[in-house]
């Protein structure tokens, strides 16, 4: 097979944004000619998205993706490739047969309390509510959760809609560091310089990113697929570069067992109506709503009223659960098992000389977006670039 194909100089194994970054920056500054493979049917990863005929919203396929950064690096480097909505992230949960403002804040704490406290009192008050857990250090995630904010704020907000997330009692999670409370009236979701949603959606953007005749895309390719030319083994033999955003156990055959994920179901919901909800993301915190959020993407693109039918609307209900070997990992679980066991396929994959690994799947670790690209050009600049030169 090697002898009969003309290979590029590098191969991307995967069209999310850590391959398609890698691509661009390889064509950029070397001129290389860059073949990228992915096993579905589109580019972009899971910030792929795609137009609902019927209401007229961005549907993101793998659930709600929203920019925001602090890097400049990062942010200079996407605007390249697109223009950002003014879209600011605000999340609400409802509970109890109430709809509050999330993170918790001051507004969230005066609304459950029927209240009206100061900072101060505020404070006070969660200090107080930590009970006989204040100035222990817990060890899982239910106690500290208590300890952190409060037995009445974590029993609301907390413990049901992260049992659902998990699968799991959070008596048997490991503590967080820490819980996000605002003692002011602040509900900006993301604290980050920037953010926004790229103005003509994600697909758009990703496509003038690898908008170069150098870059070839070949979809619905599989890797591990011995009967196409750009498969692991051809591509070992004929020496080519290769950069590999897969999961990495998946690379190795699963040859020192499986690392574990949570996956993501949806169901779609559609509704007589311009707005069901009134903002694009709703949690819900209360033990007998069996998902974990509703998504209503019509709300994420408000500047796109005139072109949204006013008389229709569509939800993404999400369950969360753990994903089996063929679903769509998520998340790391990142057990202390999980981690130990990356890191011996860590090891084996920095013994593969010709191959970088990279994204939320080659490097088991879990990303937002403008870390994904962040990683990329570091690892064009330290590990792809050299490659391209030998």
């Amino acid at each position: 097979m090697a002898d009969s194909v003309e290979y590029p100089d590098l191969v991307i194994v995967g069209a999310g944004l850590f391959g398609l970054t890698v691509a661009q920056q390889a064509v950029e500054h070397t001129g290389a000619r860059v073949r990228i493979i992915d096993i579905r049917d589109h580019i972009g990863g899971n910030a792929y998205s795609y137009m609902d005929e019927e209401t007229g919203a961005e549907i993101h396929k793998y659930g709600a993706h929203l920019f925001h950064t602090s890097n400049k690096r990062v942010w200079d480097y996407v605007n390249r490739f697109t223009s950002f909505t003014n879209y600011v992230h605000r999340v609400y949960a409802t509970h109890d047969g109430e709809v509050y403002p999330l993170p918790i804040n001051l507004g969230t704490i005066n609304q459950f309390f029927h209240a009206h406290y100061t900072p101060a009192e505020a404070q006070k008050l969660i200090a107080e509510q930590a009970g006989e857990l204040a100035g222990t250090d817990p060890a899982n995630l239910n106690d500290k959760g208590i300890q952190l904010i409060g037995r009445p704020l974590y029993e609301a907000f907390i413990k049901n809609y992260t049992g659902k997330q998990w699968q799991t009692d959070p008596a048997e999670l490991p503590a967080a560091k820490r819980l996000p409370v605002r003692f002011n009236y602040d509900n900006r979701y993301f604290k980050d310089t920037w953010e926004g949603l790229p103005a003509d959606g994600y697909t758009k953007w990703m496509e003038r990113m690898i908008d170069d005749p150098r870059i070839t895309v070949s979809l619905g390719v599989d890797f591990f697929d011995e009967s196409q030319p750009y498969n692991k083994e051809a591509l070992k033999a004929a020496g080519v570069p290769v950069v590999y955003t897969g999961p990495v156990d998946r690379y190795f055959g699963y040859e020192l067992g499986d690392l574990k994920w949570r996956t993501v179901d949806f169901k779609e919901v559609r509704y007589d109506e311009g707005d069901h909800f009134g903002c694009p993301v709703m949690n819900f915190s209360d033990a007998d709503v069996p998902y974990t959020r509703a998504i209503e993407f019509k709300n994420f693109n408000p500047e796109r009223r005139d072109a949204q039918n006013p008389d229709k609307t569509v939800v993404w209900e999400e369950y969360s659960r753990f994903a089996e070997r063929g679903d769509e990992p998520y998340y790391p679980v990142n057990t202390d098992a999980d981690k130990a066991l990356y890191a011996r396929y860590e090891a084996k994959a920095a013994a593969e000389p010709n191959t970088v690994f990279g994204g939320r799947l080659g490097t088991y670790k879990y990303y937002d977006m403008h870390n994904v690209i962040d990683t990329a050009l570091t690892a064009y600049e330290e590990q792809v670039a050299p490659l391209l030169k030998k």
